[in-house]
């Protein structure tokens, strides 16, 4: 059993990259990813969460991912750009057995208040969009370059220890007791902290 919970950050990465390769189709992206060198590329969120709730709970390695999230940051912010990204990749993987859901970071402000009823400011990076979303463990990016490059800025304790804890200077309780009560049916050991805490 791959173990990386209170480990030194070092440790963790290995970790996470051994039970990260496990998922064949995760590693399928990555390599699409870094074949198309398209700047500030990463896969994120769920498929990088769900492939480690999965592996801690003894679970088929792809068991209940619905989507890979794969983000980059471009400043033409037009339709049509990312539109483009979009279809390269799709085109790159066109036998994936996956959605994929593909953005450019820096256009997410355009639509974020229709899609969620709460305006954001625009996004200056990356790493800005990865560092603001709904939990410390969605917040989590991964590319390959010449090793696997990680950008985890809450850390991975939280994700080794199956612990669901919200971002809260950017956390709306709605969408995150949405969220968590769906993860909870799907991966009974996640420890969840109450918005409160």
């Amino acid at each position: 059993m791959i173990d990386g919970y209170q480990k030194p950050i070092d440790e963790q990465v290995k970790c996470l990259k051994e039970i990260l390769f496990l998922n064949k189709y995760l590693v399928q992206v990555l390599e699409a990813i870094k074949e198309l060198n398209i700047d500030n590329c990463y896969v994120v969120a769920g498929s990088i969460n769900q492939t480690v709730f999965n592996y801690l709970h003894g679970y088929d390695i792809t068991n209940n991912i619905k989507d890979y999230d794969i983000i980059y940051f471009d400043s033409d912010i037009s339709y049509e750009a990312e539109d483009k990204i979009i279809k390269k990749i799709k085109k790159k993987l066109s036998k994936f057995p996956f959605d994929l859901d593909i953005k450019n970071e820096a256009r997410v402000h355009l639509w974020y208040k229709d899609h969620f009823g709460e305006e954001i400011d625009p996004y200056t990076s990356v790493f800005d969009a990865i560092s603001n979303w709904s939990t410390t463990v969605t917040c989590i990016g991964v590319r390959l370059e010449d090793d696997l490059k990680v950008y985890a800025p809450y850390g991975l304790d939280d994700l080794f220890g199956l612990t669901i804890r919200p971002i809260k200077d950017n956390m709306y309780s709605e969408i995150y007791e949405k969220k968590i009560k769906r993860w909870k049916e799907m991966w009974p050991k996640l420890k969840v902290i109450n918005l409160e805490e």
